[in-house]
């Protein structure tokens, strides 16, 4: 028997989605200097829009931030469609910055996760419009728990600005949108109030360097903030060190053992009196004659680049690059040599 061939008009299963597959897609023409003007245009209209936030501070900025800062529970962020991405940022930035926050979705608030809410917290609404159906609902719900509710959207004459104890304008003047119509320079505003709150509830709280670093422990960030010099840094029989009584054969032999490029010199209490590097070496050869008795303490860099252990990593980069140096020698309160470090410990520890 020869194949079936389909009725008139009957498409096979499949078929149809192989068709569309297999459409040429239509591509359009770049016009290079319309995309260059349309994104200028873009940068502008959304620069304004933050620009224009300024203006629209008032006491209710500083009323939202006392109620984060008296905070007993956490600071709960919702919003929905493109207001909920800027939410969930500003949820983020808030917990990374000593707030404890999270962000809830309005639609599932209404579902069960409004259980989440306490009366202790503080719940962010985020809407433009003021007006999305899905926070609006849940709203009177907050309001009975008891939570302070911080409304921010861009109609302060909206349900969600007016049930809000605290309303923070984000309204713009134009979408960046050619047509006016898709979120963009909106969501940027509200982006940027949401990190203008976050900065200023920072500040109040005397939140510092250490504490972030302490909420970022994973990242590059964190390495450098959290890494200290005594971290890093060679200690015990791993430091290069000769008596001030030594000759440079002495010195030679513990720079090449020690690897490290240089060797401390110090006095009979293990105090600092000068450094050896692989410099001072170059410049010796300079010399004509034999040098391998001559005194350390004749060729040494007196006054050498040292470091407290307590001191962050990072601070030690700084002096070496400062200063053009690859070693320093570390030292505690009274002067003693307790450590030694090399950009090489500091590449390895990933402070650089």
């Amino acid at each position: 028997m020869g194949p079936v061939k389909a009725a008139a008009g009957h498409v096979p299963p499949g078929a149809a989605n192989k068709r569309l597959c297999y459409t040429p897609r239509m591509i359009a023409k770049i016009n290079g200097d319309r995309a260059l003007a349309l994104a200028r245009d873009v940068l502008d209209i959304e620069a304004d829009a933050v620009r224009a936030l300024r203006d629209q501070l008032d006491d209710g900025f500083v009323e939202a931030i006392d109620f984060i800062l008296s905070c007993r529970g956490r600071v709960v962020v919702s919003g929905i469609g493109k207001s909920g991405h800027v939410a969930r940022k500003m949820a983020a930035t808030l917990a990374s910055t000593g707030s404890p926050a999270f962000f809830v979705h309005p639609a599932e608030a209404s579902h069960g996760d409004l259980g989440m809410v306490t009366a202790d917290d503080v719940f962010i609404a985020m809407s433009n419009s003021g007006e999305s159906e899905e926070l609006v609902s849940i709203l009177p719900l907050i309001k009975r728990l008891g939570a302070k509710l911080i409304a921010i959207t861009g109609k302060p004459a909206s349900t969600l600005a007016k049930l809000a104890d605290v309303h923070l304008n984000a309204g713009v003047s134009k979408e960046a949108c050619p047509m006016n119509l898709a979120p963009t320079a909106s969501t940027t505003a509200a982006l940027a109030l949401g990190d203008a709150l976050a900065v200023a509830v920072l500040d109040a709280r005397g939140f510092g360097a250490d504490d972030f670093a302490r909420s970022h422990p994973g990242g590059a960030l964190g390495r450098r903030l959290l890494t200290y010099v005594r971290d890093v840094m060679r200690t015990d029989d791993e430091i290069p060190k000769v008596p001030a009584s030594a000759t440079l054969r002495e010195a030679l032999m513990q720079l090449t053992a020690k690897r490290m490029g240089m060797t401390a010199i110090v006095d009979s209490n293990n105090h600092v009196e000068g450094i050896f590097t692989d410099g001072d070496l170059r410049r010796v050869l300079e010399r004509a004659g034999d040098f391998r008795e001559l005194p350390i303490a004749d060729v040494m860099t007196k006054g050498p680049r040292m470091i407290g252990p307590d001191q962050l990593a990072v601070e030690a980069v700084e002096l070496m690059e400062r200063h053009r140096i690859n070693q320093m020698l570390v030292v505690d309160e009274k002067g003693t040599l307790i450590g030694a470090l090399n950009m090489h410990d500091l590449f390895s520890k990933k402070v650089i």
